[in-house]
């Protein structure tokens, strides 16, 4: 890991981070946490540790911990391409505290471009009918975007109670 710290291109920056994501143990996630977190790092880096998180397996602690983590880069506004990929990333995390209000919110939020707020109702979307989720998925239903995709989502997640 300390090799990543010597390196100020984005390219090197990015293959450190490769190298990093092949260890194990305990170091590398809070390590990869403080760099998604990290608005002094560039982008793309962010992104890949974003990535790499979102597509590890995790234990309950650090679940929550790239749960919160993932959070707060999703209620960043300075980096769109960045806070649209939390949005999809938290559709692992609507588990942990806070996600799945904070995906709602984001996907009500008429003031947020369209693509981020799709991303924050395909993670909820994903999170099943769970009763937090139809309560939030029920406020979309009179919005000019997005109310006849929650719509027909209620309703298929009714049928498939019925049955």
């Amino acid at each position: 890991m300390e090799r990543f710290g010597a390196n100020p291109s984005v390219v090197s920056r990015l293959d450190a981070l490769m190298d990093i994501e092949r260890l194990s143990g305990a170091r590398v996630v809070p390590f990869l946490l403080d760099v998604l977190i990290d608005a002094r790092e560039p982008v793309e880096v962010r992104l890949r540790a974003l990535k790499t998180l979102r597509d590890a397996s995790l234990a309950n602690g650090l679940r929550e911990l790239a749960g919160r983590a993932i959070l707060q880069v999703l209620q960043d506004r300075t980096v769109p391409q960045l806070r649209l990929r939390s949005a999809l990333a938290l559709a692992e995390f609507t588990d942990v505290d806070g996600v799945a209000t904070a995906l709602g919110a984001t996907a009500l939020d008429p003031d947020v471009p369209l693509d981020l707020r799709y991303s924050a109702f395909t993670s909820l979307e994903r999170a099943g009918p769970t009763p937090e989720c139809v309560s939030l998925l029920s406020g979309l239903l009179p919005d000019d975007a997005l109310g006849e995709c929650a719509r027909s989502l209620l309703a298929s997640w009714r049928d498939t109670e019925l049955q």
